[in-house]
C-alpha cells in the first residue's frame, strides 16, 4: 500500500513538514474552499500542488498531491433538481483539469444531506484521550426534539424514543446547541455547514426520493462521469455511508456489499470503483471487511484504515472511534486481504498495483488534546495509527511471511 495522509490545506494544524517526518509517501487533499458545484480551475489545482510541494522554509518537500478527497457531488445532482445538469458538466470539467495536472484518483460520496455524522467530537475514552462518537440516543434526541422532523419518533425503537426524551430533558441549552452543530457539520475541511432550517429544507426536497430513486440518480450521475474518467485514465472511488444506516428518514445506498455490488454492476467500467473505509463499513456488524476486500479488490481504488467499537448489538447502534488495532475489525486479516490483492494486480501487470491508503481518523492523544485540530484528524493520533498499520504491512510483506494471492 502507498502510505498517504489527508491534508486540509494551509490552515491545517498538521503541516507539510509534519507529514515528511511521519514518513508518508503522498498527500490526499481537496479544494475545500471551492463551492460545491463549481469548476476546479487549473490555477487553483496548481496552487494546491505548489503548497504541498514545499516546506515551511520554502525548500522542496518531496511530496505530491496524489489523491483527491473529495470532489463533492452536489445535493442538486443527488436530487436531480435545480442546477444538477450544470453541476454534472462542472464535475466533468474538473476531472479534466485534475487529470491535466497529473491526478488520477478521485474519492467522493453519495450521502444525502449529511455527510459523516457524529453526536460527540470529544468523547472521553478510558486512557484519557478523546474520540468521535455516534450516540444513538443523542441522535434520536436531536431528530425528535431539536430538528422536530415529522415522523421522527417512528424511525426509532420505542425504548430509544423513551431514552431520548429523558436525555433531551436533562440536556443544558449549551449541550443542545453543541449537539445540533455536531450533527449538521459539513464535509471535513469544508467551509460549508448546514443550519437546522437548511436541513429541514433538504429533507422536504427528499420527501419523494426513496432508496431506489436515489440509486437511480446515482447511476445516472455515474453514467455521465465514469466514461469521462475512464477515457482520461482516472479512478473514481465512492466512499461508503457514514454511519452505514439510514438517518433522518433519508435513504442510504452505499452501506454494505450488496449496495456496492449493484452500483459497480450497473456502471461496469474499471474507473467506477470503491473507497474501502474500514471504519464506516465496520459500524455494521454484518459487514465482513476482509471478505468485502476479497470480492471487490479489483475495483478498490483507495483505502481508509480505521476502527470503531460498537457499543451494543444491532443496526443502528452507538459506536465510537477506536484505536486502529482495536475495535471490531480484524485489521491484520483486512491488511492481509489487501496485500493479496496488490500481489494479484502486480502479477497481472496493473500499473495501479499499489493501492493508496491513509490512516483514517484517530483518537486525540498527548499534544492533540490542546491543538484542537480538525475533528477526527489529530496529528499524533493518526501518526500512532500509521505506525501500527505500517508494522502490520511490513510484517505481512516480509520475505519470511507467505500471503496467499
Amino acid at each position: 500500500m502507498r502510505q498517504t495522509w489527508r491534508w486540509f490545506g494551509p490552515r491545517d494544524l498538521t503541516s507539510i513538514d509534519d507529514m515528511r517526518q511521519a514518513g508518508v509517501e503522498g498527500v490526499v487533499s481537496a479544494l475545500h474552499h471551492v463551492p460545491t458545484g463549481d469548476v476546479w480551475t487549473p490555477e487553483e489545482i496548481r496552487l494546491r500542488q505548489e503548497e504541498i510541494g514545499r516546506t515551511k522554509d520554502g525548500s522542496p518537500s518531496g511530496l505530491k498531491w496524489e489523491v483527491v478527497e473529495s470532489l463533492p457531488v452536489s445535493e442538486d445532482i443527488k436530487k436531480q433538481k435545480g442546477a444538477w445538469r450544470e453541476h454534472v458538466a462542472a464535475y466533468k470539467e474538473s476531472l479534466g483539469n485534475l487529470r491535466e495536472a497529473g491526478l488520477e484518483t478521485i474519492c467522493y460520496n453519495f450521502m444525502p444531506v449529511l455527510d459523516w455524522t457524529r453526536t460527540d467530537l470529544v468523547f472521553r475514552v478510558p486512557h484519557g484521550g478523546t474520540a468521535m462518537r455516534f450516540d444513538l440516543i443523542d441522535f434520536a434526541a436531536f431528530d425528535i426534539h431539536i430538528l422536530r422532523r415529522d415522523g421522527a419518533a417512528e424511525s426509532f425503537a420505542p425504548e430509544v424514543v423513551e431514552r431520548a426524551a429523558r436525555r433531551f430533558a436533562d440536556m443544558s441549552e449549551t449541550r443542545r446547541r453543541q449537539l445540533a452543530a455536531n450533527v449538521t457539520a459539513g464535509l471535513p475541511g469544508s467551509t460549508e455547514s448546514l443550519s437546522i432550517e437548511d436541513v429541514k429544507r433538504h429533507l422536504a426536497e427528499y420527501d419523494r426520493i426513496d432508496a431506489d430513486g436515489l440509486r437511480a440518480n446515482f447511476i445516472a450521475f455515474l453514467e455521465e462521469v465514469a466514461p469521462v474518467a475512464e477515457k482520461l485514465g482516472m479512478r473514481l472511488c465512492c466512499h461508503p455511508d457514514d454511519p452505514p444506516f439510514p438517518l433522518l428518514g433519508l435513504p442510504r445506498i452505499m452501506s454494505d456489499a450488496g449496495h456496492y455490488r449493484r452500483i459497480l454492476d450497473a456502471v461496469d467500467v474499471p474507473a467506477n470503483g470503491m473507497t474501502l473505509c474500514s471504519g464506516s463499513l465496520g459500524a455494521r456488524p454484518d459487514n465482513d471487511l476482509p471478505a468485502i476486500m476479497a470480492e471487490f479488490g479489483p475495483r478498490v481504488h483507495f483505502i481508509h484504515l480505521r476502527n470503531v467499537t460498537l457499543e451494543e448489538p444491532g443496526v443502528p447502534a452507538s459506536f465510537h472511534e477506536a484505536e486502529h488495532l482495536g475495535g471490531g475489525t480484524d485489521m491484520v486479516a483486512l491488511i492481509a486481504a489487501i496485500v493479496a490483492e496488490e500481489r494479484r494486480r502486480k502479477a497481472e501487470g496493473r500499473s495501479d498495483h499499489q493501492i493508496p491508503m491513509r490512516p483514517d481518523h484517530g483518537q486525540d492523544i498527548i499534544d492533540d488534546l490542546n491543538r484542537r485540530g480538525q475533528p477526527g484528524y489529530p496529528t499524533i493520533g493518526r501518526l500512532k495509527g500509521l505506525a501500527e498499520l505500517r508494522g502490520i504491512m511490513t510484517a505481512l510483506t516480509h520475505p519470511s511471511v507467505s500471503v496467499s494471492p
